[in-house]
């Protein structure tokens, strides 16, 4: 949709934009369609202006089905301004005889702006970024600088959005972030989240929703908020694909092909992409031992230097069905499946001076292959347009098993050289169930009601083994784990949305039944012991809160509650004791308690021609936060995590938009984000409260060029920030993209590169009673790609039929357009 600029703040509710008030005196209403496709258009900007005056006297948006209405108007003659970006402007002179009138313009039809040199060929781009009611949304489908990477090249572009150099997702400087697929979970958790993000190719990806305080409709998993990807799914009539192929300077390969089918009754599609992923890395880190005392004789320095390297294989199947009756009912299934193989190898230098000197190396060489995948079955029904019921099932499985091997070894003796094989095999699983019943009976007014039902289950054994043969001998019984956890989670939700002049609101609950059980088992005497198992169970309530005030001259503004929770994750409860390093065991901790914060956010959109501004601010409290601990006994570094800490955290956010000469789109946008941890006392240990401000800038600019190329650029500044015990310095990012499409647009060819400067690493200074310490890590680095796309079928095929269409759209389904999000 072209008409991007408004629509997170015209009404509060889940989906539902600003809506046509009754015609009432003093009124003008109408419908925008588009000129082409004749469906009525959403968020459009309407105006009224006295007639050759300027100022605006009333302003407004379209809702879902492009219906208006402005009222308030007085005795006189008035030119109403209907304009979206991408279309033509249309001017309507009306004339109201008295303060008792009503005037309707009926269908007001608008037509795509083709104003062009003929000397340039201009083709319209999708916009970059949009608001809806409760979340932003950012096309990535034209992201240039991702082509040909992984779903974690995507996210790391978007705003807000934060990927770390072992592929860990935060939202607003908070890892507590759910990240679902087509708007459900799919399996993603804290152990394989990275590993999946970094399998899923770039060009599967339609685009990236940032859904930072949901309604009482999604679930409250994540106190950060959610990032839903949706995946491509084109469903115009007639057959159609494509097939790819690019390569990167690192000597990674991507390559797929995606086809779609689709006619009246069935919709159908299949992508099969493959990755030859190929990373590198590096690290240092300068550590003084300080021996917290003012001798200095006794200190150490210890200096040491790191090297990594990772490639694998890894092939990505999705598929879609979705078989309409009638208008009314449609059943529809649909799945996608991940295969990958790794291998990584990292090697660390260890010159130790000082009162104690060694040099040592450790060298780990890690095996992993992943494989699992998400099946979804569903049909739903619909009464009329906006009443239906949606029921479906979905079964995801994710399995990574890991192989790998530590050799530790000393120059002249100074201890002896050290072996250790560990295999861990990580399983897991979950059922869900799930119904949502959905009526919106007028424009205003709407309720919204679901239930969902989660059954997950792990089972992870961990076994070290002392030698490469893998003997019977050779395992180490101390070291062994088998990790069972099981957590039943069961919702339901009920939301309310109406209006009262320009007052809009929505009212939500949602209650949740969570029972957990989590056992850890040890081998002793030769055998698996049984493990005493954990069980706790709990049910909590879930309020939500949305209000809307629509001012004059296109101005909304917006106030939402949520109250949200973060789950402790299946490591966080193990109990086994992790001795790979016998000077720092970690271990988790079976009585963990949720951490649940209450969150409450402001919002404020100014929309004008051709540009958008936007500011949010935010402040959140959790309590019982899961907090890491460490402590000294007999020399050995304790780590675990408890539920100790109170935090308060709060940002702003500021996002400009301007679209300038119908070929330059430039986004621009600011975060700043306050995080306080208060002190706490554990293990007669006294930790300090910790106090953190961070900022983050981003701009992303798009040109469309002469001769169907275009270019994007995207710049990245993250500011110094406060981490544990020390600072972590500002860094930066430069990427670029260029596409040329010829022969009919049936071949692309895209060209980008990442990193441009090579600037982008993590460099932190820490410091404690004992030690000063500069480390940095660094991965990958600057990197070149080439893409070449060819697109075949029926591409001039017309889209569905008007009515089947719009029936469609409005009631879309995780199974035919990937966002029904009942949760």
């Amino acid at each position: 949709m072209k008409c991007f600029f408004v629509g997170m703040l015209l009404l509060i509710g889940t989906v539902l934009p600003i809506q046509a008030e009754t015609l009432v005196p003093g009124t003008v209403k109408g419908t925008v369609i588009d000129s082409k496709t004749k469906q009525g258009m959403e968020f459009v900007n309407v105006t009224v202006k006295a007639n050759g005056a300027a100022t605006v006297l009333n302003a407004g948006v379209t809702d879902s089905q492009g219906d208006f209405a402005l009222g308030g108007l007085k005795t006189g003659t008035y030119d109403v301004v209907v304009s979206c970006v991408g279309y033509k402007s249309v001017i309507k002179t009306i004339h109201l005889g008295s303060a008792s009138s009503a005037v309707s313009l009926n269908k007001i039809s608008l037509v795509e702006d083709s104003h062009l040199l003929k000397e340039v060929s201009v083709v319209g781009q999708q916009p970059q970024m949009k608001f809806e009611i409760d979340k932003k949304v950012f096309n990535v489908s034209q992201d240039l600088s991702s082509i040909g990477g992984s779903a974690s090249d995507v996210l790391s572009n978007i705003p807000s959005i934060n990927v770390d150099n072992d592929g860990n997702v935060s939202l607003r400087g908070n890892s507590s972030v759910t990240i679902w697929i087509n708007g459900k979970a799919s399996g993603l958790s804290s152990d394989n989240q990275a590993q999946v993000l970094e399998q899923l190719p770039a060009e599967s990806i339609e685009r990236i929703e940032v859904i930072t305080n949901p309604s009482a409709k999604y679930s409250p998993e994540g106190t950060a908020g959610i990032i839903n990807i949706v995946l491509k799914e084109d469903r115009q009539l007639g057959y159609f694909g494509s097939v790819r192929a690019g390569v990167r300077s690192n000597g990674s390969v991507v390559s797929g092909t995606s086809v779609n089918y689709t006619t009246s009754k069935l919709d159908a599609n299949i992508d099969l992409g493959y990755r030859h992923m190929v990373q590198d890395g590096g690290s240092f880190s300068h550590r003084t031992n300080t021996q917290g005392t003012s001798d200095t004789s006794d200190d150490t320095f210890l200096n040491q230097t790191g090297e990594r390297n990772q490639n694998g294989n890894g092939v990505f199947l999705r598929g879609g069905l979705t078989y309409h009756f009638n208008k009314k009912d449609q059943l529809y299934g649909n799945g996608f499946g991940i295969l990958g193989h790794g291998n990584s190898n990292n090697i660390i230098n260890y010159d130790q001076t000082g009162a104690i000197t060694y040099k040592s190396l450790r060298r780990t060489d890690t095996e992993t292959d992943i494989k699992g995948g998400n099946a979804t079955v569903g049909f739903k029904h619909a009464f009329t347009q906006d009443h239906y019921l949606d029921f479906s099932t979905s079964y995801n499985k994710w399995g990574m098993d890991n192989d790998a091997t530590y050799n530790q070894s000393y120059e002249n003796g100074f201890k002896p050289s050290s072996f250790q094989e560990q295999v861990n095999n990580i399983n897991n699983r979950n059922l869900e169930f799930q119904l949502d019943y959905q009526n919106k009976w007028d424009a205003d007014h709407k309720i919204e009601a679901g239930w969902k039902s989660t059954l997950g289950r792990e089972n992870s054994p961990i076994k070290t083994y002392t030698d490469p043969s893998k003997s019977a001998s050779s395992f180490d019984p101390s070291a062994y784990n088998r990790f069972i956890y099981d957590q039943d989670i069961h919702a339901g939700y009920v939301t309310y949305t109406g209006k009262w002049s320009k007052l809009g609101y929505q009212l939500g609950m949602r209650g949740e039944y969570t029972k957990v059980k989590t056992l850890s088992k040890a081998w002793e005497n030769g055998a698996e012991t049984s493990g005493t198992p954990y069980t706790t169970d709990y049910f909590k309530l879930f309020p939500s809160m949305y209000l809307t005030y629509s001012l004059p001259a296109g101005n909304e503004l917006q106030l939402n509650y949520s109250r949200r929770i973060n789950r402790p994750w299946g490591g966080q409860l193990n109990s086994f004791r992790n001795i790979t390093d016998s000077t720092n065991i970690s271990y988790g901790n079976p009585e963990l308690k949720p951490q649940y914060s209450n969150s409450l956010e402001l919002n404020y959109i100014k929309n004008w021609d051709k540009h958008m501004l936007s500011f949010s601010t935010y402040y959140r409290t959790t309590n019982d936060v899961i907090q890491s601990v460490s402590y000294l006994q007999n020399n050995i570094m304790y780590s675990t995590s408890i539920n100790i800490a109170k935090t308060q955290s709060a940002g702003v956010e500021l996002i400009e938009k301007s679209s300038l000469f119908k070929i330059f789109d430039i986004t621009t946008t600011w975060d700043g984000y306050y995080y306080k941890l208060n002190g706490f006392n554990y293990n007669a240990t006294v930790y300090a409260p910790e106090e953190r401000f961070a900022w983050n800038a981003r701009m992303i600019a798009n040109v469309i060029l002469p001769y169907s190329w275009s270019l994007q650029m995207n710049g990245n500044y993250n500011s110094r920030q406060s981490i544990a015990q020390g600072t972590s310095s500002s860094n930066y990012s430069v990427d670029a993209g260029l596409k040329k499409t010829f022969l009919k647009k049936k071949w692309t060819l895209s060209m980008n590169v990442r990193d441009m400067f090579n600037s982008l690493g993590q460099h932190n200074y820490t410091s404690g009673t004992s030690f000063i310490q500069d480390a940095k890590n660094w991965r990958t680095g600057r990197r070149y790609g080439v893409t070449l796309t060819y697109s075949f079928g029926n591409m001039k095929m017309k889209k569905r039929p008007q009515a089947q269409q719009e029936d469609d759209d409005s009631n879309s389904t995780p199974g035919a357009a990937g966002n029904g999000y009942g949760q």
